[in-house]
């Protein structure tokens, strides 16, 4: 055990102290907390700046149509041509013109925005509502029918997904949040076991190929060499994990202090109002109901739990295997014959997320969820719309048991392979190994 603890001591921190490990750890979080800034940030940019339209109407159809906002101004040129308020746009005086030709039809359906730089979709998608609602109002007043009454027959449908339990317990689910969590798990455990197996297999065959390896095994067991290696590797996965939330957190509270709560003003304010709120009009607020219904449908507790199970277990499965394939080849380019019955499993389970997300109580769904190899990610997919724990301690037990006996394989395959050179192996000579004693 205790040469076991030198060799993950040594892949741990020779690991943790390369630059491309630093790189990967600092810039991630930024990159998360990226997505989540620059739109906030360029929306907060496109609202401090106003626009100025001029309209040119020659149909007389929308000139009262457009209204002001706080991003648009429309100015209203009807005995201005077309032409001389094009120049207007040119010289800096409108940011852009709308031209509404005249037209031989009872009612236009055709405009043109004239502009220097790129229109931005805002104002373009309000022009097309406010044109397409007065040619719609026209229309049917035409046919007769009062659009007031078409307005106020329109309905929308609130729709709650209450999910039950054995006992009679409801509860309710919002489906987009319970996708969205399933995916982004499933492509969290991906892209994990893909990393940092592939560097499991990567030392393992680097050392082959420089011969540093007849050194070591002349001094520890193969098989204690194997799992050095699968832990220490590990524990470089789980430190960068940990890492990743850490930083991701700090840069999010760090920009939310910055946009409001480390101004002492808004502080004040903030405090003078929270006074001023009674307990009804936090309760009255729909908004904040939806929120902390969306929040309290999660089950971030099982969530975390079955991610670190899961994910430990299935990286701990796979990395015995890309061990195994890097004690047979010299080089990485030998390595893909042999890695390719590894990442099928992966693949599938990825592709048929798709399907389990919109159906994951069904057959497919629960196999899936069991099979050592892909119920890693597929049941990652599941947790987040509700597993009977029966599933998650049958789909754990079976990924543990199929590590062992996969430790057990790989580990005759390592001692064999790591000291084998120059030779072109195949998949018959490999099993012959597993006879070795």
């Amino acid at each position: 055990m205790n040469k076991i603890g030198l060799i993950i001591k040594r892949e741990y921190v020779t690991r943790v102290r390369k630059r491309s490990f630093l790189i990967l750890t600092f810039l991630a979080p930024i990159f998360m907390a990226a997505i989540y800034i620059i739109p906030i940030m360029l929306a907060l940019h496109s609202s401090n700046e106003h626009l100025r339209v001029a309209v040119v109407d020659e149909s007389h159809w929308f000139e009262e149509r457009f209204h002001d906002t706080k991003e648009h101004t429309f100015v209203l040129m009807p005995s201005q041509p077309i032409d001389s308020v094009k120049e207007l746009v040119k010289s800096g005086v409108f940011d852009m013109a709308l031209y509404v030709p005249p037209t031989q039809l009872n009612i236009p359906s055709n405009a043109i925005v004239y502009s220097i730089r790129q229109v931005p979709m805002e104002v373009e998608s309000y022009i097309s509502s406010v044109m397409q609602k007065e040619i719609e109002e026209q229309k049917l007043m035409a046919q007769g029918v009062d659009p007031e009454i078409v307005s106020a027959a329109k309905t929308n449908v609130n729709l709650q997904i209450m999910r039950m339990d054995e006992k009679g317990n409801e509860k309710e689910t919002f489906t987009k949040v319970q996708f969205a969590l399933g995916i982004g798990l499933a492509m969290l455990v991906y892209m994990f076991i893909i990393f940092f197996g592939g560097q499991v297999m990567q030392g393992v065959s680097e050392e082959k190929t420089n011969r540093i390896i007849e050194v070591i095994v002349s001094s520890v067991k193969p098989f204690q060499l194997m799992m050095g290696k699968i832990i220490g590797v590990s524990l470089v996965a789980l430190t960068q994990f940990v890492m990743w939330i850490l930083l991701t957190g700090a840069l999010y509270l760090g920009f939310s202090a910055y946009m409001g709560l480390s101004n002492p003003d808004i502080l004040s304010q903030g405090t003078v109002m929270a006074q001023e709120i009674t307990a009804n009009d936090i309760t009255n607020n729909e908004g904040v109901q939806n929120i902390l219904q969306i929040v309290h449908s999660i089950d971030f507790g099982t969530i975390i739990c079955c991610f670190l199970a899961f994910f430990i277990l299935g990286y701990l499965l796979y990395a015995t295997l890309y061990a195994a394939v890097g004690s047979l080849v010299d080089n990485n380019t030998d390595s893909q014959q042999f890695t390719l019955p590894i990442t099928v499993p992966l693949i599938v389970a990825i592709i048929t997320s798709f399907y389990i997300v919109n159906n994951p109580d069904g057959n497919l769904s629960v196999w899936l969820s069991m099979i050592p190899f892909t119920s890693p990610i597929s049941m990652m997919v599941r947790i987040p719309f509700g597993v009977p724990i029966w599933q998650i301690v049958l789909s754990i037990v079976l990924l543990a048991g199929t590590f062992v006996l996969m430790t057990w394989i790989a580990a005759k395959i390592y001692r064999t392979g790591i000291l084998m050179y120059g030779k072109k192996l195949s998949y018959k000579e490999i099993f012959k190994w597993l006879k070795y004693k």
